[in-house]
């Protein structure tokens, strides 16, 4: 039997082990993903003046941000698995710089076709994207430290309307006009460019397997393939047919969508929610965007730091989605006060924010190998017809009735129906076993 003290010296090597895997590529995943989503929300504050420039409604605007998710959604289990025989760099450096293309050239559109024709084929691009990083990420950490792992990697979420909404507001204020082109040709261009640079760098920066990392010694490439082998479960399902079929994947795929639902709502109207409770600048609503956003990366962390730590991960599932729910609905009772609407949806994107990042350490609990690739896909893809049902739902209420609260408590009782059905997954399947750590 070891000592103590030998106990406490491996586990202290495998918590090294762990922090140099995480320093090396969560940072440069975390920027990708940072640009990549920025890239598909700052349609959002480009509709502050590509409306009026253009001549689109409402409408117009909702049915484009829908129809992203079309193409996202016919391609993303195709895409990956072809992720599994082409490999995890070379398909996420594809998706990148194709992604990153598109978007900087949107700033051609001129007709409404035309905005839906590239709407349409950035979501082509950009399918798999996600579900290709979740799944490189069960490629490095077991389950134990995943929901950590998984939190850190989407804050990028917020973290793009952290940055995302000042530098929006700066470009389209300060820019607008310059060269001919207006303020949200200008944003499309300087924010899909950095994108095709990192799909270039992801390329040969990352690497494919733990073997082929040259940065780790045999020995913590041992450990790390061992812990992923020990942390296996009996019960994990293996084939395709698995991840495209089973009970369990519809399950979850069904309780993705509803809180997706929220997620779309916020990330796409957060900035129109805040012009309507009475603010008018960009640059002061990009400021503002910042608020929310930034409260949901703390949110995300902690939740992920006690998921971890206990193993539990349903609660910490269902729990944020009921009080994403609340700040969505006391966004719409306060909506004519900005300082009472802005806390409430400060408390809605906390709550929305955490439900994606721990719903994500729920699929690979229960699938591995292809079925874990398929399944991963299959989830964001239903999650994704949310993308098209609720920018859209928005938008027609918004022209119908000139309001968006009853969209948006739609939108909060699709939170609410997720929560509960969390609850309908074994616990015995998500949670994990608690590890010290050191």
């Amino acid at each position: 039997m070891s000592s103590p003290s030998q106990a406490a010296y491996f586990a202290g090597d495998e918590s090294s082990t762990y922090g140099k895997v995480m320093w090396r590529i969560l940072p440069f995943l975390f920027i990708c993903y940072l640009f990549a989503y920025l890239d598909r929300i700052n349609v959002a504050f480009a509709k502050l003046q590509m409306l009026k420039d253009l001549g689109f409604s409402d409408a117009v605007y909702g049915l484009g941000a829908s129809v992203f998710f079309v193409g996202y959604l016919l391609f993303e289990v195709p895409s990956n698995l072809l992720l599994l025989r082409v490999g995890a760099r070379r398909w996420i450096a594809r998706i990148m710089v194709t992604w990153g293309a598109l978007s900087a050239c949107m700033l051609f559109v001129q007709t409404p076709t035309s905005f839906y024709i590239m709407r349409f084929l950035l979501g082509v691009a950009e399918a798999g994207f996600i579900p290709a990083i979740l799944l490189y990420l069960t490629y490095w950490f077991p389950g134990s430290r995943r929901s950590k792992v998984t939190a850190l990697f989407l804050t990028g979420i917020p973290m793009s309307g952290v940055l995302g909404g000042p530098i929006s507001g700066w470009i389209m204020t300060r820019l607008s006009g310059s060269y001919g082109l207006a303020g949200w040709q200008w944003l499309f261009l300087l924010e899909g460019v950095p994108t095709v640079i990192l799909g270039v760098i992801a390329f040969f920066y990352l690497d494919d397997k733990v073997k082929d990392a040259k940065w780790l010694t045999e020995s913590q490439k041992e450990m790390i393939e061992r812990n992923l082998s020990d942390e296996t479960p009996e019960h994990s399902l293996h084939s395709v047919r698995d991840g495209l079929i089973n009970p369990k994947i519809l399950l979850l795929s069904g309780i993705y969508f509803f809180f997706t639902m929220g997620l779309y709502g916020v990330s796409f109207w957060l900035p129109t929610l805040i012009k309507a409770s009475g603010v008018s600048s960009p640059m002061s609503i990009g400021l503002l965007t910042a608020v929310p956003y930034s409260a949901a990366v703390i949110a995300m962390i902690f939740v992920s730091r006690t998921s971890d730590a206990s193993g539990e991960r349903r609660w910490h599932l269902a729990l944020p989605g009921l009080i994403g729910a609340a700040g969505l609905i006391f966004s719409v009772i306060f909506a004519n006060s900005t300082a009472l609407a802005m806390i409430a949806l400060t408390v809605g994107t906390m709550g929305v924010m955490t439900t994606i990042s721990q719903f994500w350490v729920l699929p690979p609990a229960i699938f591995s190998g292809a079925a874990a690739a398929a399944g991963l896909a299959l989830a964001n893809s239903v999650g994704s017809i949310s993308g098209v049902v609720s920018p859209s739902l928005i938008g027609f209420v918004q022209t119908a009735t000139g309001s968006t609260g009853n969209a948006v408590l739609a939108l909060a009782a699709s939170l609410v129906i997720g929560s509960v059905l969390v609850f309908t997954v074994p616990a015995k399947l998500v949670n994990s076993a608690r590890k010290s750590r050191s």
